[in-house]
């Protein structure tokens, strides 16, 4: 007789299962969870063996109310994820992590983790060293989203004990594409790595973390989250020969390459 392999999480909620970072965790976080709820308004397929499949508009709050029903634990990655007109990320990226929180709350969900962006501080310049205990700096309205994201979450934990890792995901691609994701790259092992430790850490409080692997050239400080136990095991430096200047990267006058949210800046109602 074969014995049943123990699962940390009765129930684990994926939204933004549709999305292009959700169809990579789909498959890699089934070990954690006897099952994995996925849920998008765009097309998840068919649900796979321990998989539950549930369409949900993170706008409408009855619905976020039952699509939290039986979760154990939330990863949270839905939502508009680029640049967008305001009542677009109002609705989706605001409207809709409150909704979610306050399913959490109800529901006595107590570990989440809450996919931030390293939007949340792209007006630091490239020449400075940012940490989760700086002020952010938003260089979009999709930014602007994320930050309200991670405060909403802090008065969540404040207020209930709801314990929340919010990763400033920064450029998650299978490789970088461009001399600024030398700085930001964020492979997918690395992010599934960090994930397991948000999930599994004794105890987070309110953790914000930079979402980076091992990279020889970064922006970003993770000292205030050491106690995640991250380690990268990935880094960008077996690419450095596609993008020589990579180590100068200097800055000039062209907004992208002065401030590390990069393009974002140039998208913006500001530009329209």
């Amino acid at each position: 007789m074969t014995r049943a392999v123990k699962t940390p999480f009765k129930r684990i909620l994926l939204t933004g299962a549709a999305g292009g970072l959700g169809k990579v965790l789909r498959k890699r976080i089934k070990p954690w969870a006897e099952v994995v709820r996925l849920s998008d308004l765009g097309d998840m397929g068919a649900p796979g063996e321990g998989e539950e499949i549930v369409r949900c508009n993170l706008a409408n709050k009855e619905a976020v109310l039952a699509l939290m029903e039986g979760v154990d634990a939330v990863l949270h990655f839905g939502g508009i994820s680029t640049e967008a007109p305001f009542e677009d990320i109002m609705l989706a990226n605001i409207l809709g992590v409150a909704n979610l929180y306050e399913a959490i709350h109800k529901a006595g969900v107590k570990r989440v983790v809450f996919a931030s962006s390293n939007h949340a501080i792209g007006y630091y310049k490239t020449t400075e060293s940012v940490d989760a205990g700086m002020p952010t700096r938003p260089d979009s309205l999709y930014g602007v989203s994320k930050c309200f994201g991670e405060s909403l979450s802090r008065y969540y934990f404040d207020r209930f004990g709801i314990e929340t890792v919010c990763v400033r995901i920064g450029s998650c691609f299978p490789e970088p594409t461009n001399r600024r994701m030398m700085s930001t790259w964020f492979s997918y092992d690395d992010l599934t790595e960090m994930l397991r430790c948000a999930l599994f850490a004794p105890r987070v409080n309110h953790t914000i973390v930079m979402g980076q692997s091992d990279n020889p050239s970064t922006w970003w400080d993770n000292r205030h989250a050491r106690h995640l136990g991250y380690q990268p095991k990935d880094s960008s430096a077996p690419y450095k020969d596609l993008f020589p200047d990579t180590a100068e990267f200097p800055p000039g006058d062209d907004l992208a390459t002065l401030y590390q949210g990069g393009a974002f800046l140039l998208k913006g109602p500001i530009y329209e």
